[in-house]
């Protein structure tokens, strides 16, 4: 699309206080050339009013992307050309440039044509080694495993089955393992939110929509795993709802994956909520001390016989990891990994003191196991405000601080990456993120009531396994 695009009409440039060509430049400057190009490209210069700027965009999920995405930082540029803008308005109108890149999509659509298809089935994400088989069970994990297997037995037994669980617990691998057992008989599509996202950015942008709604609507079982990521994208959960209710009237199986409960889901909509809540609901806990001690003693086994050899670990090494590392299977595999790979390469059984300085940072973690929630919850208990106030685009300083103090205490107890803490406020961009850790330290160094607030509130949320205030 030109960028150069309704900016250039007469009773624009009149009305306009700002030129709208120098504001493309400074988004392409500030936010770099791929963004800018894949998106920011798209925004059309409409009207300019007293206190805000009209634009268009083409598509609703355009505007909503743009939206939850670059707003701010944009509203950020256009006030340096007019202070008093204090907000944009978005409205969709597909441009005469859009309808150009469509038509010349359409001249080159024969050498792209199976590219959904083709993508889609590369990515289908089934592994021969995760299966029923080889899953370790317990008390945690039972219900779930017993669902899965019934599903896979029983077709649509349950529908959908939604499993959910903390990180590294075993979600992945039953989910892998219906697949596994259903796809010699029937058509799987197990692919994560964020993969189902990007199929649907790239179907919009190439003009595919209709062929992304065939290849998932006529899949006999759909699995989804990670399904929290699709929070605030509107445009894809308004297509995953039409999608969701399509299987499930034709008799297809749905099994779908997440870290929390239905209900607990943050910025879903509440018809697809209650979708997921109307079939079988499970979870999986942590493993108590008889499951991590048999995943550990499978563990041994199996990289034993991997390796070639029998590199031994005493009873006393085995009942300490089972009791010291409790937060994810994934960890206890990890702390195993460590080990056996000590005792392969200085050729000896290690002794406990040996593993307590092998596996000393993963000791710390699992002492120190603080989830985003955790600590969004308690500080929006500790300032009085609501999580979705938190977690919304509103900017009034009531929330603005309580909302930087969640961040900056995220990016300090936790080891998540910036992207990764944007995702979980309400997917927001890492400049962000950086500029509200980089206030609080400022602030805190001057507001000794702010800095107190914040010491209270790190000490509750690393010590207070009850988020009591």
């Amino acid at each position: 699309m030109n960028k150069n695009n309704l900016s250039k009409s007469p009773s624009n440039i009149r009305q306009a206080k700002i030129n709208w060509n120098e504001v493309q430049l400074r988004m392409k400057n500030n936010f770099g050339k791929d963004i800018f190009e894949s998106w920011l490209r798209k925004l059309n210069f409409v009207e300019e009013f007293k206190s805000y700027v009209l634009l268009s965009v083409s598509t609703r999920f355009i505007r909503d992307w743009i939206t939850s995405r670059y707003l701010d930082e944009i509203l950020k540029i256009i006030k340096e050309f007019n202070k008093n803008i204090t907000r944009i308005e978005l409205k969709i109108s597909e441009s005469i440039d859009e309808q150009s890149e469509n038509n010349n999509y359409l001249i080159n659509k024969k050498e792209n044509v199976s590219f959904i298809k083709d993508s889609f089935l590369q990515y289908n994400r089934i592994d021969q080694n995760k299966n029923f088989d080889n899953f370790i069970i317990g008390e945690s994990n039972k219900l779930a495993f017993e669902a899965s297997k019934k599903v896979s037995t029983n077709f649509a037994y349950y529908n959908p089955l939604y499993i959910y669980g903390g990180v590294g617990m075993g979600k992945t691998h039953l989910l892998n393992a219906i697949g596994l057992t259903l796809k010699s008989n029937k058509k799987i599509m197990f692919i994560s939110a964020e993969r189902f996202m990007y199929q649907f950015v790239k179907s919009i942008k190439s003009n595919e929509m209709v062929k992304f709604k065939d290849y998932f609507r006529n899949t006999d079982v759909f699995i989804v795993d990670d399904i929290q990521f699709m929070n605030g994208k509107e445009a894809m959960q308004e297509e995953f709802f039409h999608t969701f209710n399509a299987l499930i009237e034709k008799g297809s199986q749905v099994i779908i994956s997440a870290d929390r409960s239905p209900n607990k889901l943050s910025r879903i909509q509440e018809r697809i909520k209650s979708r997921f809540s109307g079939g079988l609901v499970v979870d999986i806990q942590k493993p108590n001390f008889e499951l991590r001690y048999k995943i550990i003693t499978k563990k041994i086994e199996e990289l034993n016989i991997l390796n070639s050899n029998q590199m031994k670990i005493s009873e006393e090494v085995k009942n300490f990891v089972s009791t010291e590392v409790k937060t994810s299977i994934r960890e206890i595999v990890g702390a195993i990994n460590r080990i056996l790979s000590f005792s392969r390469i200085y050729n000896k059984e290690p002794n406990l003191s040996e593993v307590k300085i092998i596996l000393k940072d993963l000791l710390n973690l699992s002492e120190n196991n603080v989830t985003i929630d955790q600590i969004q919850s308690l500080v929006c208990k500790y300032f009085k405000i609501s999580k979705n106030e938190m977690l919304s685009a509103r900017r009034s300083r009531y929330l603005v601080r309580p909302r930087q103090t969640a961040i900056y205490l995220t990016k300090i107890l936790t080891s998540k990456s910036l992207p990764e803490i944007g995702r979980e406020f309400s997917n927001r961009d890492h400049t962000t993120i950086i500029h509200s850790v980089k206030t609080i330290e400022r602030l805190k160094k001057n507001d000794l009531e702010l800095s107190s607030s914040i010491d209270s509130l790190k000490n509750k949320i690393l010590y207070n396994k009850n988020n009591e205030i």
